[in-house]
């Protein structure tokens, strides 16, 4: 029997286990949600020069082995994420295990006929329109679950009766699951969509605005970034944050011309991965009077250690505060709370400031 496992990425597993088990008609386990365990797995086995993510998804894909699975997905492309898939099977080999690994980005292109083979291999019986109904089913439901996604950041920080969002969020996810209807599922998202902006807030006209930019895995994998995002809005901040499977999916490649033009005065260039999105989400940022900016990344992440003098020169010359997390094994979580109390602390200070000059003025 064959038993499918994938690495944790947030409440991305959701739609892709689905997606798995309705072409493959196999089990799918996806990977444990990460821990301190995780990291320490995969920080035994991974290269030290290696970065972050791939030090998660090598514990991913232990714990994930050590739970029955026989059977291993991973994207690819990208960074040097594009080599994580060949390096993961070769020390996972090396440490005695037996599986079956399957890549679903090769040449940083995700190719529509190949991946159905690839599917075909583990269930025979699978017709195109099943797949291609299914994989269409997915991208609807992981589309709704950003746009839901982006309301609950704006408004997660003002809510009268704590847990509300998140508790939304599971019905939504949970009712969500058990469709297979794309026109039910869009009918879904309608539904809670009103409920969300139902959910009583209390939320000040003036409030203090974050924007989150960075590499794409410490945005979309909570635990990667010490639940930054939650903390956050602890402090009654409105976050805006950019990447998503969506924005990666199907809007990143054809917005590229659009960020090289507006970043012309920075970038001649892309930077690689995410380094000239970032360039651009921090002009925009500026643009849109965000009160600050925070730029996550894995430590030696090459693409945003690129862009991170270019980021600092813009937010010089417009005077936006930004604030710089490189996460590693040994980041904590106390360094990174009292960071962010000193940067809120920042903004506070200079909103008093800019408002007393209004007033003045």
């Amino acid at each position: 029997m064959k038993i499918i496992s994938f690495p944790h990425l947030g409440d991305y597993y959701i739609p892709l286990s689905l997606f798995l088990k309705r072409t493959t008609n196999q089990v799918v386990i996806p990977a444990p949600p990460i821990t301190k365990k995780t990291i320490e797995i995969g920080s035994k086995y991974a290269p030290d020069s290696v970065c972050i993510p791939f030090k998660y998804n090598l514990g991913n894909f232990i714990e994930s082995l050590e739970n029955g699975a026989n059977v291993l997905f991973t994207a690819g492309g990208g960074c040097r994420y594009r080599y994580y898939a060949e390096v993961s099977e070769v020390i996972l080999r090396d440490l005695g295990y037996d599986f079956d690994f399957y890549k679903l980005i090769s040449q940083d292109h995700l190719r529509l006929k190949e991946i159905y083979f690839l599917f075909k291999e583990l269930n025979p019986s699978l017709r195109f329109f099943t797949f291609f109904h299914n994989l269409l089913y997915t991208i609807f439901f992981i589309w709704d679950m950003d746009k839901i996604d982006k309301i609950i950041r704006k408004n997660i920080g003002f809510e009268s009766n704590k847990n509300d969002h998140d508790h939304l969020k599971k019905k939504m996810l949970k009712e969500f699951s058990h469709t297979n209807s794309i026109l039910k599922l869009n009918l879904l998202y309608f539904k809670y969509k009103h409920q969300f902006k139902k959910i009583p807030i209390h939320k000040p006209k003036q409030c203090l605005k974050v924007g989150i930019i960075g590499e794409l895995y410490t945005a979309m994998e909570p635990f990667s970034s010490y639940f930054l995002e939650k903390e956050l809005a602890k402090m009654n901040i409105e976050i805006k944050r950019y990447t998503n499977l969506s924005y990666l999916l199907w809007q990143k490649s054809w917005m590229k011309h659009h960020m090289l033009h507006v970043s012309r005065k920075y970038c001649k260039y892309p930077l690689g991965a995410d380094g000239l999105d970032n360039v651009y989400r921090t002009i925009q940022l500026i643009k849109k009077n965000y009160d600050g900016i925070i730029h996550t990344k894995p430590f030696g992440c090459t693409p945003e250690i690129g862009a991170i003098p270019i980021i600092q020169k813009i937010c010089e010359e417009k005077e936006e505060p930004i604030l710089f997390f490189s996460y590693d094994v040994e980041t904590s979580d106390e360094g990174i709370k009292t960071r962010l109390e000193a940067f809120y602390d920042l903004l506070n200070i200079r909103r008093d400031y800019h408002d007393k000059r209004i007033s003045r003025d």
